[in-house]
C-alpha cells in the first residue's frame, strides 16, 4: 500500500529515516524533526535550464501539506552565475543532471537551500550584470542566520519586492553608481 522507508544519508553523515507516503502522486508527509527541501532541474531548450528550490513537507513545517516553491531562476541571470549554484551543489552532495528534459528532486540541505533561495529570488528580476556579481558575493558571504531573516522576509512579508529592493541596495556599492540626470 505505502512504499517502504528510505534511508537517507543527511549532511552531518549519519542516516535519518525519512518515510513518504505517496497517494495519488502526492507527497503527505516526510518524516524528519529539520525542513526538508529539494531541488529540482528543468531544461525549456538547447541553452535555456531552470533550476528550482522546494521545500518538502515534513514534521518540523506542519503548515506545509503539498511541495512549496522557495525560488527558481533560468535563463541568463542563471548562466551568469550557474557556476557558483553548481559548486554549492557540488559541496552539499547534490548530482546535476542538465541534460533531461526535467528531472527528480534531489535532497538538498536547510544551509544551501536557504542560500540558493535567496540568491535566486534577489537575482530574477535584476539586468545590470555588475550588480548582480555584487549581489551574488554579498549572499555567498552572508551568516545561515542573516540568509535565513532575509529569505523568511522576502517569503513572507506582504511587500516582498520591498524587501528584496532593501536587500539589493544594501549588498551593492552607491559609490559605483552612475549619477542620474534630472
Amino acid at each position: 500500500m505505502f512504499p517502504p522507508p528510505q534511508s537517507l544519508p543527511s549532511h552531518e553523515g549519519e542516516n535519518m529515516t525519512r518515510l513518504a507516503r505517496v497517494r495519488d502522486e502526492k507527497v503527505t508527509m516526510i518524516d524528519t524533526s529539520t525542513p526538508c527541501y529539494e531541488v529540482r532541474f528543468r531544461r525549456h531548450g538547447a541553452a535555456d535550464c531552470e533550476i528550482q528550490i522546494w521545500q518538502m513537507p515534513s514534521i518540523a513545517t506542519p503548515q506545509i501539506k503539498e511541495p512549496l516553491r522557495v525560488a527558481g531562476l533560468r535563463g541568463r541571470n542563471l548562466d551568469l552565475i550557474e557556476h557558483r549554484v553548481l559548486r554549492r551543489l557540488a559541496a552539499a552532495g547534490v548530482k546535476v543532471d542538465l541534460v533531461g528534459s526535467a528531472s527528480k528532486g534531489r535532497a538538498l540541505d536547510e544551509e544551501t537551500a536557504l542560500r540558493l533561495g535567496l540568491l535566486f529570488r534577489v537575482l530574477a528580476p535584476m539586468r545590470n550584470r555588475d550588480r548582480m556579481r555584487a549581489i551574488a558575493d554579498g549572499v555567498e558571504a552572508m551568516s545561515r542566520e542573516e540568509a535565513a531573516y532575509w529569505l523568511g522576509m522576502a517569503i513572507h512579508r506582504k511587500n516582498p519586492r520591498r524587501v528584496l529592493t532593501a536587500l539589493r541596495y544594501l549588498l551593492t556599492d552607491p559609490s559605483s553608481e552612475e549619477p542620474k540626470c534630472v
